[in-house]
């Protein structure tokens, strides 16, 4: 018996990354046997069009990097959850209501180490025949210097939704503080303690039962952001920023997720986590990029194969029940916490299945990196994004940070 798996990609203006994704998979090709079964796989980009609520779609997964800011796909993906079983790397109901507020307060919940944060109200309210009324009854005045005096100063002020750093202000006095909440207009907005001089900011990019932590520079330009860096945490840190990164990912059944923490004196904080279009520009990740887009095929082609079915109800409790527990203290319940999180993202039965059934993916993915066609699509990349008197030194630049990476994965494979 054989089947045909679609995947289906939902995207807006990306072209970098699903070029990326639909050539390796060409060039792997795979047809997995399973049980007496023949896996195959097509890839497909998804068309936005009216739907009939009763229609049966043929993809088995999507990958949907559209539905945070195009309503029509996101009203899809959900109806496709609900009665049709397609497996979607997020769910889309965690993903619609979560934005960065529930982010926190379900981590602080279990005790993660965020920062103090408040929220305060719109500087213009709802534009609502309602507001008026309601304001006179119940709208409480506040001081905004109180408020922050109570979060702590220097602070961020930043959108409670928000998402590539738009809207985010550094405060540091009242006159920055009643400016930025002045230009915030009608945006809902938190203010968030910083966390001065610390050491490393860490990007961790959760791909499924995969974790890849990079060193993050956040006030460089794009392409120099992530540095190419191996050791800039302690094994002990490492291993709390992907307990952490997969504890959200698990908690609200994301499966491709970026995570941010900083970490000053040996202690990580968790500041932003709830980045469920996470990052996947060849421009931007340079180094990782071939890590990335062999990840996600390698879980798309797990889920497919083994049947591994998303579910749109989260197991909450089990979480909290660790959280309340008197009996353990921090690094205690961060490991139970893993425990449930690896669990939940397969992470034992990914490592057989890979090794498996896709431990030519590795050799084929370098070969992929140094091939001419994997040139163009970075050239083509290069010549869409820059003007032209940068173009040569910017792809100089990917070139050979690309170049090392393959280099790497060679050391690698045979140390």
């Amino acid at each position: 018996m054989a089947t045909t798996h679609v995947i289906g990609l939902l995207l807006g203006a990306e072209e970098d990354w699903p070029a990326a994704f639909e050539s390796l998979m060409e060039r792997v090709a795979p047809a997995i046997d399973l049980d007496g079964e023949t896996h195959r796989f097509a890839v497909e980009r998804v068309t936005i069009e009216p739907f009939d609520l009763r229609a049966v779609p043929r993809h088995s997964l999507i990958i949907d990097r559209l539905a945070w800011w195009y309503n029509l796909p996101r009203e899809w993906l959900k109806k496709v959850a609900l009665m049709n079983q397609v497996h979607l790397l997020n769910n889309p109901f965690t993903f619609q209501s979560m934005e960065k507020h529930a982010a926190y307060c379900a981590m602080m919940r279990l005790g993660l180490r965020v920062p103090p944060t408040w929220m305060v109200p719109n500087k213009i309210p709802p534009n609502n025949p309602r507001m008026a009324t309601t304001a006179e009854r119940y709208l409480r005045q506040f001081e905004l210097e109180n408020v922050a005096e109570a979060v702590g100063m220097p602070l961020y002020m930043k959108p409670f939704d928000g998402g590539a750093w738009v809207g985010v202000t550094r405060i540091e006095d009242a006159e920055s503080l009643h400016r930025a909440y002045n230009e915030s207009a009608e945006r809902l907005m938190h203010l968030q303690a910083a966390v001065e001089d610390f050491d490393v900011f860490s990007r961790s990019l959760g791909i499924g039962a995969e974790t890849m932590v990079m060193h993050f520079h956040p006030s460089r330009p794009m392409h120099s952001r992530y540095s190419v860096d191996h050791g800039f945490l302690s094994a002990a840190e490492g291993d709390e920023v992907v307990t952490i990164g997969r504890t959200v990912n698990a908690f609200f059944r994301w499966e491709l997720n970026s995570c941010e923490t900083l970490i000053k004196d040996g202690t990580v904080y968790p500041i932003d986590y709830a980045n469920a279009t996470p990052d996947l520009a060849v421009t931007s990740l340079h180094y990782y990029f071939p890590w990335a887009i062999r990840t996600l095929l390698k879980w798309v082609i797990f889920c497919c194969v083994t049947g591994r079915r998303p579910t749109v109800d989260l197991n909450t409790q089990s979480y909290f029940d660790v959280a309340d527990r008197d009996d353990l203290d921090y690094p205690a319940k961060l490991r139970e916490y893993r425990r449930l999180a690896d669990s939940q993202l397969d992470v034992d039965r990914y490592q057989e299945f890979c090794a498996r059934h896709l431990a030519d993916v590795e050799e084929a993915s370098v070969e992929w990196v140094e091939s001419d066609e994997f040139d163009r699509l970075l050239v083509n990349t290069v010549v869409s994004t820059y003007p032209v008197h940068e173009r040569d030194m910017f792809l100089a630049h990917f070139r050979g940070l690309l170049g090392l990476w393959a280099h790497d994965q060679h050391v690698t494979a045979t140390a």
